[in-house]
């Protein structure tokens, strides 16, 4: 409802996603999928994957309990259609195409994922009237939990910013952050920006 909302204020009709709730495995336009691979959206089919137990690892393993952590993981993945029907998930990947190197590549995929961040921040904006006091903190924890410098240092013990794919956690919290204080998807361009400013 919420980007129903935001297209018809700029004269487009959304066509939303579908979605499907998953535990163990399931098989997608994208290929299959493992419970190892969380939540994911397929372009191929416009459909969010959502996998169950995903939610349990959240508030076990990334310590990011609460179901405004739960509500940032589906809004994001709701941000990756967002990206798909506006045509940025196909320049991003021309992009990535002709770029020089991984590390380069990796930059084009981690604005794309940033900007996934401000998008579930802008959902969350324009539905303060579902939030309780402490929930955006909760996304923020979460946010923080699934940074890439935070899983490399828990899985390799150092950090190798040039192999990030989704950002730093204060990365993901700041674009989370910049689209819940904005509510304005416009203020969710990754892309025009110096990569020091990400």
């Amino acid at each position: 409802d919420t980007w129903s909302k935001l297209f018809a204020a700029s004269g487009e009709k959304y066509p939303a996603p579908k979605l499907v709730l998953f535990d163990g495995s399931i098989r997608s336009a994208c290929g299959s999928a493992s419970a190892a691979s969380g939540p994911f959206y397929c372009p191929g089919d416009q459909k969010v994957y959502l996998d169950t137990s995903f939610f349990d690892e959240l508030h076990s393993r990334f310590g990011a309990p609460g179901d405004f952590a739960a509500a940032y993981v589906i809004a994001h993945e709701v941000g990756h259609h967002i990206q798909t029907i506006t045509g940025i998930s196909d320049e991003v990947t021309k992009r990535q195409k002709s770029a020089r190197s991984q590390a380069e590549a990796n930059q084009w995929l981690m604005r794309l994922e940033l900007q996934a961040d401000c998008y579930a921040g802008v959902w969350a904006a324009n539905n303060r009237n579902l939030l309780d006091s402490g929930d955006f903190a909760e996304g923020v924890r979460a946010a923080q939990a699934i940074g890439d410098d935070t899983l490399q240092k828990q899985a390799q013990g150092r950090v190798v910013p040039d192999s990030f794919t989704h950002g730093s956690a204060a990365q993901r919290v700041r674009w989370l952050t910049r689209g819940f204080e904005s509510g304005n998807p416009n203020a969710c361009d990754t892309f025009n920006i110096p990569a020091a400013q990400l």
